[in-house]
């Protein structure tokens, strides 16, 4: 399996999960993320899924990042909200950034999703990053305000970007 494929000994030592997977919790959780999971389990191929690996009480950002960079790969589930979470938009930056600087496998799955939408950022994610784009403009605070208006560059580009890799379709799965 491509996943599993070898590393450098230096790389193989930082390497925990063979696989990170980034979802819409409220998209996806009950069913197919339940099934995506136990597969890869039943497989022997060790994932990381937020609610199983991440402590009650521990911050989560450091968590995630640690888990997606001792990762192999990740398998982001692009749903009809996934772009309505600053969380999942923020791990996706962090999974396309991994990918850039190591051997970071990522394979987007298009899950009742077309990958145009994702692409040109309509339907629901036009309205997610207008609605992300609203907030931030409101911001008061001149910093949260620049700080914002990058992660809104950031999360825009990294969406183009994952809809443009090779992916799976699960459309009515």
């Amino acid at each position: 399996m491509a996943i599993l494929t070898e590393l450098p000994e230096e790389q193989e030592a930082a390497i925990k999960y063979d696989v990170f997977l980034s979802f819409r919790g409220k998209d996806t959780r009950l069913g197919f993320m339940d099934h995506l999971y136990q597969a890869l389990v039943n497989e022997n191929i060790s994932t990381f899924l937020d609610e199983e690996e991440v402590e009650t009480g521990e911050e989560l950002k450091p968590e995630l990042a640690r888990a997606i960079k001792s990762s192999r790969a990740s398998i982001v589930v692009l749903s009809k909200n996934y772009a309505s979470s600053t969380w999942c938009l923020d791990e996706l930056v962090m999974i396309l950034e991994q990918r850039r600087v190591s051997d970071h496998i990522v394979l987007p799955v298009f899950y009742n999703v077309e990958p145009t939408h994702i692409r040109k950022q309509e339907n629901t994610f036009r309205e997610a990053l207008f609605e992300h784009k609203q907030r931030i403009e409101s911001e008061k605070d001149v910093e949260k305000k620049l700080q914002g208006a990058r992660k809104l560059e950031l999360w825009t580009k990294g969406l183009t970007e994952v809809a443009d890799l090779k992916g799976k379709d699960a459309n009515g799965r």
